[in-house]
């Protein structure tokens, strides 16, 4: 009968152990996630502004070389991603595709300029930087006009601000849940051992020597969960980065692996440690009901 018993504790042990490391496991993927989400806020904002960019329309008198010149200038510039010559008659083609008629027998000539559209970098892509590059290119003479949608520009960068904002709000808001979490888990896996604990200490163990134990395991249950996480993480982030290239990189996973586990260890350490300090300085009476 003893031996039964003494099974059933070793396997609640066991099992509430286990329980323990599966909840601080799933506490610290969420924190990953939010941290993966930060690493690749960047790429995020660049893939929203990857299509924004302006479109020289050049006076139809200009000769070819001068065009050439400008192409040229516009492809090695510091701010451009491409640039690309577009004559007028490609432009009338791909008007004739949107509008599903041909607009030149209507008016009986092509009125479209020949134009070069340019990709901008995303460092680029604020109004004030397509202006400053306006009153660059001015020195052509054979600029016509140069074209962007101010509303779009306008739109994704102040979506972006915005969301940037939201996003820092609520990873500090998930850190400190995720913190609390932690804290809790170990606590309640160390409220188990509080009569253990009492019991210790009134037959002359030092504090150190109780709370070594007991700092050592959760340490561990850190180290375990931090391991699983990061696996986890990074076979989700294999698996996206096939299908989302663009957006998802593996650029940053090394650093969130190395944070969680330092973070694991650390926040189990220290929840640990407080965690026995209570017990240690409750009365014997409260131990029933301190939680």
């Amino acid at each position: 009968m003893g031996s039964v018993q003494q099974k059933n504790t070793v396997w609640r042990v066991r099992g509430a152990y286990f329980l323990s490391v599966v909840s601080i496991t799933m506490i610290l993927i969420m924190l990953g996630f939010i941290a993966l989400m930060l690493f690749n806020a960047k790429k995020l904002s660049d893939y929203a502004k990857k299509n924004i960019g302006f479109t020289v329309f050049i006076q139809n008198n200009t000769k070819p070389s001068e065009i050439s010149r400008l192409e040229n200038a516009l492809n090695i510039a510091e701010y451009s991603v491409s640039a690309e010559f577009v004559s007028k008659e490609q432009a009338a083609l791909e008007m004739k595709e949107e509008l599903g008629r041909d607009f030149t027998k209507v008016l009986g000539y092509n009125s479209l300029p020949n134009s070069i559209e340019v990709k901008l970098k995303p460092e680029y892509t604020s109004e004030d930087s397509i202006n400053v590059i306006k009153q660059q290119l001015k020195h052509f003479r054979f600029i016509k006009d140069i074209y962007y949608q101010k509303s779009l520009v306008s739109f994704i960068n102040t979506n972006i601000k915005k969301l940037s904002v939201v996003g820092l709000v609520i990873s500090v808001f998930f850190l400190m849940i995720t913190i609390n979490l932690i804290n809790n888990t170990v606590r309640l896996s160390i409220f188990s051992k509080r009569l253990l604990i009492r019991t210790a200490q009134l037959v002359g163990a030092t504090r150190g020597f109780i709370r070594r134990p007991f700092i050592i395991k959760s340490i561990f249950s850190g180290i375990i969960s931090a391991a699983i996480s990061s696996l986890i993480i990074t076979l989700t982030v294999l698996v996206l980065k096939e299908n989302f290239g663009d957006i998802i990189t593996l650029e940053g996973i090394l650093e969130i692996d190395i944070f969680i586990f330092i973070f694991g260890i650390i926040i189990t350490a220290v929840s640990g440690k407080f965690a026995v300090d209570k017990y240690l300085n409750l009365k014997t009476d409260d131990l029933h009901f301190e939680y």
